[in-house]
């Protein structure tokens, strides 16, 4: 028979699993994370109950029972309940923000219109640019190579947005300053952006073009990742779903002002160096409408070594939500790009067919679309954000505006004429704009690490860039295939309740 070699009980060398060999907190912890776990212990004190308190109090007269232990009545017995100063109870109060603050009703109506107003002001000059101005300004430039020009700056601005999201609000976790961690950030990157933006005014050559763009890229993302990590840091659970829909309300309006700004803005080279000032000013407006963020130089931090960085852009482990979330947005958002991508090519060879007329048909059906999309999309932000925080729940009204926009897609499918895409518009806009109002509010409450909010954030906002390559290839293949748009409405369908299909499997978030 084979001797056992596993130490038995009463041996002197048998550990109890989870007991024996647990590790000694105080060599594994340093003075600041004991600290830190202790501020979040539940202190415990004595409370003497009176008898006439058990009555009306079903869990102390629990207690007094167990306390009582057979033996003859009491009147008054000894029991521990939480101490009413303990930290771990503060942490849970939905009125307080995760950095420890309870801001008063003015500080979060000031970190709201600071969000609403950023959003706005950030989206008019960006999509003025990528819309109207660029094209315009590279086939003044060379217009044999425009369309290369566009695609060679939307396929590397993607690499550069891609990775300045993650770097960038990894760096910002990582920062102390006496101006907090994401206040140095979103001034530096809204003056990156302004600068590349106004110098693209001067430029003659179109490389020269593509290396200013990814410049401004780089900047506006600089901005862009510690700005929405705020979000995650200042704002309390109470008021999130109410500023993450008016920061959506500031996304749509101000990417239908860019839109036509952009289009009645004649002179290209004023119209970058207007953008290029306002990106410049951006994050100065922004932290001067915020309360003031508090310095942070004592926060801990591990040694700053090239191990510890590379540590730092880790993705999350063992975080299910966190990915759910990501691929969610990711198939959402492709399937709102597949159609808002080649809207004037759908409207103009599908609806009107190709004829003589079919491109001015086209633009006057999108300006009217762009009309309805903009009052529903306001009305649906400005009333899904309040009513989400009332019910306390983000899952499911995001699941809930991804359907909504499915309907609104089938329009189109169902009546190809001109008041099929009036009825996508009204419907599907709706829904875009709930899913825009509440979506970030989701993405802030499935943070696996608050501390990584920056970084995390981040990589949910890869899904702004993978998104516009999926819709991309989604209805180029489609037309490619088929020689029509007809079925991009119904794989357009099938991607967005995909992505509600996967919202609701979150677990951590109702």
């Amino acid at each position: 028979m084979a001797q056992n070699n596993f130490p038995l009980p009463g041996s002197g060398k048998f550990q109890r699993p989870g007991i024996d060999d647990r590790p000694d907190l105080d060599e594994a912890f340093d003075e600041d994370q004991m600290n830190a776990i202790n501020r979040l212990a539940m202190p415990m004190k004595t409370e003497h109950i009176d008898e006439d308190h058990t009555i009306a109090n079903p869990d102390l007269q629990l207690a007094r029972m167990s306390a009582e232990s057979g033996t003859a009545a009491v009147a008054a017995v000894a029991t521990e309940v939480p101490g009413t100063d303990s930290a771990f109870l503060d942490l849970r109060d939905p009125m307080v923000s995760p950095d420890g603050h309870r801001p008063s009703r003015t500080e979060v109506i000031r970190l709201g219109i600071g969000f609403t107003l950023t959003a706005f002001l950030g989206a008019i000059p960006w999509l003025a640019m990528n819309s109207v101005l660029l094209p315009d300004l590279l086939q003044r430039i060379d217009f044999g190579s425009k369309d290369a020009m566009i695609s060679i700056i939307s396929s590397v601005g993607a690499v550069v947005a891609l990775l300045s999201n993650v770097i960038f609000g990894t760096f910002s976790d990582l920062t102390r300053s006496r101006f907090g961690r994401r206040t140095p950030w979103i001034i530096a990157g809204g003056l990156v952006a302004g600068i590349s933006v106004m110098l693209i005014s001067l430029a003659t050559n179109a490389w020269a073009v593509v290396v200013l763009m990814c410049l401004a890229q780089l900047g506006y993302n600089m901005m862009l990742a510690p700005f929405v990590a705020t979000m995650s840091d200042r704002i309390p659970d109470k008021y999130r779903g109410t500023v993450s829909a008016f920061y959506g309300a500031g996304i749509t309006t101000g990417q239908t002002m860019g839109t036509l700004v952009g289009s009645v803005m004649t002179n290209t080279s004023l119209g970058f160096a207007l953008g290029g000032g306002l990106f410049a000013l951006l994050g100065f407006i922004t932290v001067a409408i915020w309360p003031r963020e508090k310095g942070n130089k004592d926060q801990h931090r591990e040694e700053f070594t090239p191990a510890m960085v590379l540590n730092s852009f880790r993705p999350p482990r063992n975080a299910p939500d966190f990915y759910l979330a990501l691929v969610g947005r990711t198939l959402m958002m492709a399937g709102y790009f597949m159609i808002s991508s080649y809207q004037l090519y759908i409207v103009q060879y599908y609806i009107f067919g190709g004829g003589e007329n079919s491109n001015a048909d086209a633009r006057s059906v999108i300006a009217i679309m762009s009309t309805i999309t903009l009052v529903v999309s306001l009305v649906a932000a400005f009333v899904s954000g309040p009513i989400a925080d009332y019910i306390g729940k983000r899952k499911l009204p995001v699941a809930l505006a991804s359907c909504l926009f499915a309907v609104g897609a089938a329009m189109p499918w169902i009546f190809p004429n001109a008041w099929g895409m009036y009825a996508f518009a009204v419907i599907a806009g709706f829904g875009y704009g709930v899913y825009n109002a509440i979506d970030q509010a989701l993405n802030v409450a499935i943070l696996p690490n608050p501390d990584e909010a920056g970084k995390d954030l981040g990589i949910l906002n890869l899904a702004n860039t993978l998104c516009t390559v999926l819709g991309s290839v989604f209805t180029a293949g489609i037309f490619m295939i088929f020689k029509s748009y007809a079925l991009v409405f119904p794989v357009c369908i099938v991607v967005v309740l995909l992505a509600a299909f996967i919202i609701m499997q979150i677990k951590g978030v109702e």
